[in-house]
């Protein structure tokens, strides 16, 4: 069972493309400026099976995965379940946002929910560092890291958009 604060399906700003995104409740990060705070509290929301949520994902083919909150983190052997279920029944990719460097996550269902993601999107949101302007997330502390090749490396790799190579304001660049 998971605490789940809202599922938002068809949603184009937690991760490229359309996406599914679940808002777990929860957090104790309390950042200033916090677009969700209402997710802080972790009884907030209601509890939802793995197969129920499932069930939301497995409808619309065409949107992958984005778990937020609230924080993730605090819920991650649940959300690692969920994670290892919508890629043993799916193709879709899984984006993660956490109040908590890439570098804190080293506890073991921690580091277990890290294994089963694509992207995450980490450090606390920083009002005097918000930036409108940046591309899935809202401060410019935060990063968006490829998951798969950081734990390959040993070291953060950060994303990258390869949807956007060979444009320049949304058009193709001449070759």
């Amino acid at each position: 069972m998971l605490r789940i604060l809202d599922i938002i399906e068809d949603t184009m700003v937690d991760g490229p493309g359309f996406r599914t995104s679940i808002y777990c409740a929860g957090c104790c990060h309390a950042c200033p400026g916090c677009h969700n705070p209402q997710s802080w509290d972790f009884k907030g929301g209601r509890e939802m099976a793995i197969e129920e949520i499932i069930r939301i994902i497995e409808a619309d083919p065409y949107a992958n995965v984005t778990f937020s909150g609230g924080d993730p983190m605090y819920q991650a052997a649940g959300f690692a379940e969920l994670a290892r279920e919508i890629h043993r029944r799916t193709q879709k990719d899984i984006w993660c946002y956490t109040g908590f460097r890439f570098e804190q996550l080293i506890h073991p269902d921690q580091r277990e929910l890290l294994e089963q993601i694509d992207v995450l999107v980490d450090g606390p949101f920083v009002q005097s560092l918000r930036d409108e302007s940046l591309l899935f997330r809202g401060s410019s502390n935060q990063r968006i890291i490829d998951i798969p090749s950081t734990l390959y490396e040993g070291k953060v790799i950060l994303w990258k958009d390869h949807s956007r190579e060979g444009l320049q304001d949304g058009f193709p660049l001449s070759r």
